[in-house]
């Protein structure tokens, strides 16, 4: 199963973390509407990710519940009518609660850098180390902590869960 590693964080300045990101990227920043619509289950985490009304992406991952750098392993299953499979999953198991966001994604090396503004919640950063075959979670986490370093993320900005557990929590 692929896996990466993950740093979620409050976003205190969002125009000067987007400049920091802009300088470090390897490419220019691609903008994404997103509605993550997760479902109930009985361990790690369901959703699907509509993209379009012709795009979606079914991921399901686990990670644990902690601040700093953590492991997540996941699964994706991309769909051309996540309408239709959206309800077929909210009549098996129920629907947990929806995400709307706006992600700018730049990508620096083997880095996903996401900035977020989430409905309902605020502006949020995002790091996944994208795990490379035999590369160690140790490995990642350094990668993942150097770039927490030069985008001027505090310790104290760091999140645990989802922001689906953050909405709940609300």
């Amino acid at each position: 199963m692929p896996s990466n590693i993950e740093i979620k964080a409050r976003v205190r300045d969002f125009d000067k973390i987007r400049r920091r990101a802009e300088t470090l990227s390897d490419t220019s920043v691609e903008v994404i509407p997103q509605e993550d619509t997760f479902f109930n289950t009985p361990q790690g985490r369901l959703k699907l990710r509509v993209l379009s009304p012709e795009k979606g992406q079914l991921i399901y991952y686990t990670r644990p519940d902690q601040g700093g750098p953590k492991r997540s392993d996941y699964h994706i299953s991309v769909t051309s009518d996540p309408e239709n499979l959206k309800r077929v999953l909210e009549l098996a198991h129920g629907i947990r609660g929806v995400v709307k966001k706006t992600r700018n994604l730049f990508l620096v090396g083997q880095t996903r850098v996401h900035l977020d503004s989430v409905e309902g919640l605020g502006q949020f950063m995002e790091l996944e180390v994208v795990m490379q075959e035999g590369q160690s979670d140790a490995e990642g986490q350094a990668i993942a902590e150097g770039l927490m370093t030069e985008l001027g993320v505090e310790q104290s900005d760091l999140l645990e869960g989802a922001y689906m557990d953050l909405l709940e929590s609300g």
